[in-house]
């Protein structure tokens, strides 16, 4: 579930990039769930052909999912397919990364080719990386046509373009795009396939609609970065060179370059679309904020082999599979350790003591010394840390020391027990303690014992869920309050600009005497 200031941050970037009319239907997705055309057009009161086009810019832009399921007719019909829309949210946000992005690629890619002409070619791999993030989804040749646009290296421009986008593709910074309308079969059907499975299919978590939509979309893994020989034909760049739209150098998809979307997305089915990978960057993100907080918190050796470990598993790792590192035997674990800066002298003893210190565990059945990480603990850890930092500067060291201990308690703690362990007077605990509950960070149980004397007590807990949903938001809050700022003071800045030009200066002068005279008349 989308929080409510991740939803207002999430339309108002879709205004800033593609005006108000696809920031209302996007609005209208994220507060009402995935609805059809029809019911979008109902509640944005919108006409049938402007959400049509939105739809068409939001979906290219890799913003909105479509999907096709059967819904029953009424009496006495067939059953009608629907296509109904859903938007991304995650993607959406992404957009505020797109800088960070841009600085992996370039310093991935500029690292593999070495020092000579390794800045080089990482820049030329940035560019044709900034159209993909610009224009949402581009073919090959559309790819190439822009390329040729930015370059200056003349008939071998093309052949450069095919280089770079291989080196993305490999790099797993590219992939195909999703289908663009999957079928999703009825859920009886599918209950009734899982039944015959076994009592194993049991176990399986229920999936929503949109997760299912998701899969049935997503390519084949063998497909998802497959780049057909055939595609690089140099005549079948010329002969559709004339066919597919050209993408101009720095346009921007906003409200009047609809008709350019709808002919991009109306192209011939069987073209393959290519966009960014966000969730490459995320996870390439992640590990390196892991790392980070494992080598403040634990020591340097240990935050080599996760750097290590992790590498190994980064092909392996999926959005479903991301509590722990795929299992890796010592001897991968050892020989990927060396390749990096400091761990050159590190031998297997040294590497075994910093996976116990990771909190690794030997399988007791396995053959081979294989080590899994456990990432899940790795990130709790990391964003306890990150919410304590923001109870210190926010309540003060007090308050710091309350939540320290109940993020660390494994039940709840009675406030008596809180005042006399961090060293607070009860009264100034009790007032923290309120002041941290009425703004979302504890969570507060009134239990009474009746007996001879029937007396209350007030237990207090953390909700680790509850609050990395409710800091998230807060999050979302800042970041939009901070979007709001830069275009207030870009507005500003403008028109300061333009009062300082000598033309307006005098315009401005002439004005102020006009003023002035016609006050003197009357």
């Amino acid at each position: 579930m989308v929080s409510p200031h991740g939803i207002k941050l999430a339309v108002y970037l879709i205004s800033s990039y593609f005006g108000d009319l696809n920031a209302k239907v996007c609005e209208c997705l994220l507060q009402r769930g995935t609805q059809s055309l029809a019911q979008i057009v109902r509640f944005t009161e919108l006409s049938r052909e402007n959400v049509r086009n939105c739809l068409l810019v939001l979906i290219h832009h890799n913003c909105v999912q479509a999907f096709a399921v059967q819904q029953e007719g009424a009496f006495g019909e067939a059953p009608k397919v629907i296509t109904n829309y859903m938007a991304l949210f995650d993607n959406i946000i992404h957009k505020l990364r797109f800088p960070k992005f841009l600085e992996i690629v370039s310093e991935v890619l500029g690292e593999k080719v070495g020092k000579e002409g390794g800045k080089e070619i990482g820049k030329e791999c940035e560019e044709i990386f900034e159209g993909l993030l610009q224009h949402g989804r581009l073919s090959l040749n559309q790819i190439i046509d822009r390329f040729k646009q930015t370059s200056n290296q003349g008939d071998s421009s093309a052949e450069a373009a095919r280089d770079n986008f291989s080196k993305l593709v490999n790099a797993r910074f590219v992939e195909r795009c999703p289908a663009p309308e999957p079928f999703l079969g009825p859920p009886a059907e599918e209950e009734t396939a899982a039944k015959k499975q076994g009592a194993k299919s049991a176990k399986i978590v229920k999936q929503t609609i949109e997760q299912r939509a998701l899969a049935a979309a997503a390519p084949m893994e063998s497909m998802r970065f497959l780049v057909e020989t055939d595609t690089w034909n140099e005549a079948s760049v010329e002969t559709t060179d004339k066919k597919t739209t050209v993408v101009t150098l720095g346009t921007k998809r906003k409200q009047d370059n609809l008709e350019s979307n709808t002919e991009l997305l109306a192209t011939d089915e069987n073209k393959v679309l290519w966009r960014a990978n966000f969730e490459e960057f995320i996870r390439r993100l992640r590990h390196k904020a892991c790392v980070a907080n494992v080598k403040v918190r634990v020591n340097n050796d240990a935050a080599i082999v996760l750097a290590a470990t992790l590498e190994l598993s980064r092909h392996s790792e999926t959005k479903v599979r991301i509590d722990n590192s795929v299992p890796q035997s010592i001897n991968a674990i050892y020989d990927e350790v060396i390749k990096r800066d400091g761990g050159l002298g590190m031998d297997l003893e040294r590497i075994r003591a910093s996976l116990v210190e990771l909190g690794c565990e030997t399988p007791l059945m396995a053959i081979d010394e294989t080590y899994s990480v456990d990432l899940k603990n790795i990130i709790e850890q990391a964003r306890i840390e990150e919410v304590e930092s923001i109870v210190l500067k926010r309540y003060g060291r007090e308050a710091y020391r309350m939540f320290r201990l109940l993020s660390k308690a494994d039940r709840l703690l009675e406030t008596d027990k809180i005042s006399d362990t961090t060293f607070v007077e009860k009264k100034d605990a009790v007032k923290i303690l309120f002041k941290l509950w009425k703004d979302d960070y504890l969570e507060m149980k009134k239990v009474i014992a009746r007996g001879a004397r029937q007396s209350e007590f007030i237990l207090w807990k953390i909700n680790k869920q509850s609050l990395w949903e409710h800091v998230l938001d807060e999050m979302y809050h800042a970041a939009l309050n901070l979007r709001l700022r830069i275009t207030h003071e870009q507005e500003q800045e403008k028109e300061v600009c333009l009062q300082s030009s000598p033309i307006n200066v005098l315009l401005l002068s002439i004005a102020r005497y006009f003023v002035i005279f016609v006050y003197l008349l009357f």
